[in-house]
């Protein structure tokens, strides 16, 4: 635990979510592209994505049970290769059908790399740092973000949309012989802790896992912080900011980047403070979804075109939904025996990316209700015009708005079995300010 190697298997398990984030995220910075080369509206543009995300949130509870199974290291080989194909796909479609079934594909191989990694990284770190690592681990992968970003953008406008997706499929193809060459499950001579259990036994580690407060505490922390974030980078994001607000393909790929050095600040940061103060984690989330909802207000209410320097600030504060989503995972992790973590982390990451695919849909389904409110014209300069999406983007207060409720039943309950369970009470936060005031004062 925590050795030499530890570092060097973590690296390569960075390297291949950072390219699993690329992949996911590809579609981003080619929305307008996309909707030309496939002559499609809003709402067909959002299911291409959409079905990507259906895809891998469908699968993070099978593939939660299968790595109680088999492991994380055939699961992560498989991810990468499942992408290889994607992307190679969607590189030399030419329609939209086809390029739907190569981005399930990336979807597929999306779903088995996060939670393959985080249980890797179980297994080779221990204590205060694994949180530690586990949360820095989820950070990094904004790296992907960011290539997906600027140079792939870049990218496509130079090379075009074949050359560009094949040098992307090319990636995963590097992460598969990484994967294969130089990972391990578990540190050598470490005794095997995971039991061989039948698919009866695994079906019933998951419905335990499910029941438990702890494990749907972390389902919808996941579920609030990570769908704003997620539903703007992987889609509407580029219109908003290139088409709505005028920035142009360049502008709005340079701020897109802003995200990723929000999340790469914030993540340790969270890191270090649910590692200190575990049983506020649940305060950590509720301000990061108040703190989004805030600065979603203002720029949406804004009269006329919203200023830069508030466009910055919201890139900056839903960014932090990222790493804040972790916080799920922790929760999992917490309140979970080791045999049953994948099954937990499966059901927690379905949790987000769940939400993410409905607003997603919903704000392309508006999109194209307002265009044909006007004329029906499908013209990016209309369809994806400012006064559209401020109408479209109210979605998302919709589906976080129930997932916070959820939210607070479930916390509620969390901290009612830990009651009685280790006889642990957590007070209010605003008691245990007033607490510590006290307490510093005497």
């Amino acid at each position: 635990m925590n050795s030499r190697r530890a570092w060097v298997i973590y690296g390569v398990a960075v390297f291949a979510y950072i390219v699993a984030f690329l992949q996911r995220s590809s579609l981003g910075v080619a929305a307008v592209e996309a909707t030309q080369r496939f002559d499609i509206a809003a709402t067909a543009l959002s299911t291409l994505a959409v079905v990507q995300l259906a895809v891998y949130a469908g699968l993070q509870i099978p593939i939660g049970v299968i790595l109680d199974r088999v492991g994380p290291k055939f699961l992560l080989a498989l991810g990468a290769s499942l992408m290889l194909v994607g992307q190679t796909t969607l590189a030399l479609s030419d329609t939209l059908g086809i390029a739907i079934v190569g981005r399930m594909l990336v979807g597929a191989g999306d779903a088995m790399t996060f939670i393959s990694g985080v249980r890797l990284l179980a297994s080779w770190f221990s204590g205060r740092r694994l949180t530690f690592v586990s949360q820095v681990f989820g950070s990094l992968g904004q790296f992907g973000q960011l290539a997906s970003t600027f140079p792939l953008a870049l990218a496509l406008h130079t090379w075009g949309w074949t050359p560009t997706y094949l040098t992307a499929a090319s990636l995963s193809a590097i992460a598969f012989v990484a994967l294969v060459a130089i990972v391990s499950n578990r540190p050598a001579g470490s005794v095997e802790v995971r039991e061989r259990h039948t698919w009866a036994e695994s079906a019933h580690l998951l419905r335990t896992a499910l029941a438990r407060p702890g494990t749907q505490l972390g389902f919808w922390s996941h579920f609030v912080t990570q769908s704003s974030v997620t539903m703007f980078v992987l889609l509407w994001g580029f219109p908003f900011l290139s088409v709505a607000l005028g920035y142009g393909p360049a502008g709005a790929a340079g701020l897109m980047t802003i995200t990723v050095g929000s999340v790469l600040v914030t993540g340790p940061v969270l890191g270090i403070l649910c590692a200190r103060y575990p049983l506020r984690r649940s305060n950590l989330v509720i301000g990061i979804v108040i703190a989004m909802a805030v600065v979603w207000t203002v720029l949406l209410a804004w009269p006329g075109q919203p200023p830069v320097w508030l466009v910055v600030v919201l890139l900056l504060v839903i960014a932090v939904g990222g790493p804040g989503s972790l916080i799920g995972f922790d929760f999992a992790r917490s309140f979970n025996p080791m045999r049953a973590y994948g099954s937990a982390s499966g059901i927690v990451n379905v949790g987000g990316f769940f939400a993410t695919f409905v607003i997603m849909f919903l704000v392309g389904v508006i999109l194209d209700l307002v265009d044909r409110s006007h004329g029906g014209s499908g013209v990016p300069a209309q369809l994806y015009s400012l006064d559209s999406f401020r109408i479209a983007f109210l979605a998302q207060y919709v589906v976080v708005g129930t997932g916070v409720v959820f939210l607070l039943v479930a916390r509620r309950r969390t901290r009612r079995r830990l009651h009685e369970e280790e006889g642990v009470e957590v007070a209010p936060l605003w008691r245990a300010v007033v607490r510590a005031w006290r307490r510093r004062r005497a």
